[in-house]
This record gives structure tokens, sequence and C-alpha cells, in this order.
């Protein structure tokens, strides 16, 4: 049940006639794992928080560094060198107390991965790496979790959703990260936001994007990004969307 607090903090949520009450509920009961706890992680974590997600897993290995700030916006000055999870945690208990935060302070891998996804009900990816990626994808294929992933250049992001345990309405399977990237890039063939740069206030476009999506497979309403993926272009300030499928095997 909502309290008579969270009643009054959600209030605008409850107004909307796709969410209410009901959908409300349904976002306090939810767990969600987040990769990450950078660039998207920072938005996607913020609001998600907001909104009353229950339970936030963060999965981050990394600390807080100053050059970090200029766009991850859960962590602030205070937290330098602080473990990303601790920082984010923190950060997360003041927008809203009402909501558990977890903090997996590791890398993910294949030997924990497995366990790990299957404690929550929906993942989301805002790792920095195709390595990553592609594990959570394989991770939540085998526990048919959906995935949310999402990955920003210099100037551009993207983001889908992943659901290749379900069919379509014509009873095709759905399709796969690796039907939308079938070759894993070589390593060192796209520099790191380290070495080229990326706008900060994008990675806000695209985790606040990711967010909306999460709340809205929680939920139950509108259309998801199953075999979809927007792309944004913050230069022309436009949005494309590209239609993908399943590959034979």
């Amino acid at each position: 049940m909502l309290s008579e607090q969270e009643l009054e903090r959600y209030a605008r949520h409850i107004l909307l006639r796709d969410v209410g009450g009901p959908g409300q509920q349904k976002l306090k009961a939810a767990r969600v794992l987040v990769i990450g706890a950078g660039g998207l992680g920072s938005p996607l974590l913020a609001y998600l928080a907001a909104a009353g997600v229950g339970t936030l897993g963060v999965v981050d290995d990394d600390v807080v560094s100053l050059s970090n700030l200029q766009r991850q916006i859960v962590h602030d000055s205070d937290a330098l060198d602080l473990p990303k999870v601790e920082s984010a945690a923190r950060s997360l208990a003041r927008i809203n107390p009402h909501v558990t935060v977890v903090a997996h302070q590791t890398r993910l891998d294949a030997d924990t991965g497995a366990k790990l996804v299957a404690a929550y009900d929906l993942v989301v990816d805002g790792s920095d790496n195709f390595d990553t990626r592609y594990l959570a994808a394989d991770l939540c294929e085998a526990a048919q979790k959906p995935l949310i992933t999402a990955a920003v250049g210099l100037f551009d992001g993207s983001i889908t959703t992943l659901k290749p345990f379900e069919t379509d309405e014509k009873g095709n399977p759905n399709p796969r990260y690796r039907d939308l990237f079938p070759n894993r890039p070589a390593p060192g063939s796209i520099p790191s936001c380290a070495e080229a740069g990326v706008l900060g206030a994008l990675t806000g476009v695209i985790g606040s994007m990711q967010a909306v999506e999460v709340i809205k497979e929680i939920v139950g309403l509108g259309e998801g990004l199953v075999g979809r993926l927007v792309l944004y272009d913050a230069r022309a300030m436009r949005f494309e969307t590209i239609r993908y499928r399943r590959r034979p095997d």
C-alpha cells in the first residue's frame, strides 16, 4: 500500500489515466537492475528513484573522479574517490527515502551475473563498453528478463528494448542484441569518451529515455522499443527509428 506521504509524492503519476494508483503500486513493487552508475546511469537512476521504483540495484566497480562530474549528475564534488555505487545510493536516498538501493560494487561478469540478473524483474544497461553490453544481453535472454540498452557517442545516442524470449504478434521470435549488432567491434576501434569526449547533456537525454521505457515496461503502458532502435542526433536535434528483426539462425 502507498502511504499518505507517498500518495502526495506521486500525485502527478496517480493523476495519469494510464498509471494511476495501480501503476504506482507496480512501480513500488518492481526490482530494477541498472548496469553502470555513470553518464547514462545517473539520470536513469535519479528518475527511477523519483518515480518510486521500489528496489534499485546498481552495478559498478568504478570510483567517482572529477572528470565524471561534467555529465554524471548523480555524483557531486563531495563524492570524489567514493565508489560510484555508494555515491549513487547516497544521492538516491536524498531524492526518495522510500526507495531501496542495493549496491553491487563489482563489474558484471559471466560467473556472478546470472545470479544477479535473476534477482531482478528488469535490467537496464548503461555501460560504456561492448563486452558488458553483449554479456548483459546474453544473461537477460537466458534469464528471460527484459533489457533496455542504450549507448552514446560524441553527439549521438541510441536506445532499444530486448525481449528475445518472447514472440511478436505474428508468432515470430523477437530479435536479439546480436541481430542488431552481429559483430563485436575490435578493441580500440571505437574511441571511449575519455579519448574522444562526449556532450554531457546528451547522456541526460538518453538516460532519461531509458527511464521512460523502464516505467512503461513496469506499468504496461504505450508501445515499447522491441524491434525498434531509436537514434538521436544532438547536433541536428533529430530522432530516427530503425526497425530490425530476428535473423535466421
